[in-house]
């Protein structure tokens, strides 16, 4: 090995460079972590006691050896030679294309300081849920339509793991470890093995509200959701409610509110109905409740849930969610002030 490193040392002093490359290709050879000098390292540890002495020495002295000649090529102290610019460095700089604040992150922001100002925190859980907290805690049965593979990603080789396809799943964890009084929104991505279109993707966020103490009453339920659609929307907005069925809530009821583009006039946004379905809510079905260990006899609870891309479109008047997720610069940059 002590002529393999003096060899190296003369390699190393005789050692020009002319560009950049090739400085960069000096310092690959024989300082990076894979180049010669660490490999020799690497073989010092299989000598003798008495030749790491010797050669531990050897091999410092050709590190440090290296390391100046490194330095002194980077610095053009050698005969390196500069490189001609392919640029005419007179030119005067292209301004950087700049997108925006995403129209999402946004309303999501929105969102929450909406919600914030009456006392609501936020939680998150996990993408890849078990059917426990996904189904089984929020009254799904077994033989529901949303459990079946066209509405639902499952797990490959683990039918009780899947993709969320809500955030009602968060919702269950914070119950199961907290008590009441709980205000909180559950914000996140989720999954649904829908058709891509205009209007509907396998992929969206959800915000999903959830309010328990005692005596809370559909009542605080539609004050909440009247103060966000006010506070979203403007303070001319209205709001109704249609009966509907959800597994975890009862009674249960979709939110609409008076269309913000037509005023109610009818348009093609609101199918020239007026009204604009912005939400699902309900009361927390006391099974939920002891589901996650809360006492549904001292307790009741209101929960609903808003899909972000649909009050983003409300928001910004967009035609397509696809935009959403194509990361199109052109559609960006129009949100610069948001």
């Amino acid at each position: 090995m002590k002529e393999k490193v003096e060899a190296l040392v003369r390699e190393i002093e005789e050692f020009i460079a002319t560009s950049a490359t090739e400085v960069e290709q000096f310092r690959l050879k024989y300082i990076s972590r894979k180049g010669i000098i660490p490999e020799l390292f690497q073989q010092l540890k299989k000598a003798s006691a008495e030749e790491k002495k010797v050669l531990g020495k050897h091999l410092n002295e050709l590190k440090k050896s290296a390391e100046l000649k490194f330095k002194a090529l980077s610095a053009g102290s050698n005969t390196l030679t500069s490189v001609e610019a392919d640029f005419d460095i007179t030119l005067p700089p292209v301004g950087g294309k700049l997108g925006g604040i995403h129209p999402v992150s946004a309303t999501r922001d929105r969102i929450i300081e909406i919600f914030e100002r009456i006392g609501f925190n936020t939680s998150e859980g996990p993408e890849i849920e078990d059917d426990w907290h996904n189904f089984s805690a929020l009254n799904f049965p077994e033989n529901h339509p949303a459990r079946e593979m066209q509405d639902t990603f499952f797990i490959e080789k683990n039918p009780d793991i899947a993709l969320r396809t809500h955030t009602s799943s968060v919702q269950i964890r914070v119950m199961e470890n907290n008590q009441p009084p709980i205000r909180t929104l559950s914000l996140g991505r989720v999954f649904r093995n829908e058709a891509i279109s205009a209007r509907s993707h396998c992929f969206f966020h959800q915000c999903e509200g959830l309010y328990v103490d005692e005596n809370v009453s559909f009542v605080d339920l539609k004050q909440t959701l009247l103060h966000f659609a006010k506070e979203m929307f403007g303070k001319d907005t209205i709001t109704r409610y249609r009966p509907s069925y959800f597994p975890f809530t009862e009674p249960s009821a979709e939110i609409d509110i008076s269309c913000n583009i037509c005023k109610g006039e009818g348009c093609p946004m609101c199918k020239y109905t007026g009204w604009v379905e912005i939400a699902g809510s309900g009361m927390v079905d006391p099974s939920v409740l002891e589901n996650c260990g809360i006492d549904s006899q001292k307790y009741t609870g209101f929960a609903f849930g808003i899909g972000l891309e649909r009050i983003a479109i409300l928001r910004h008047q967009i035609g397509d969610i696809r935009l959403f997720s194509q990361n199109d610069i052109r559609f960006l940059k129009q949100f610069r002030t948001l």
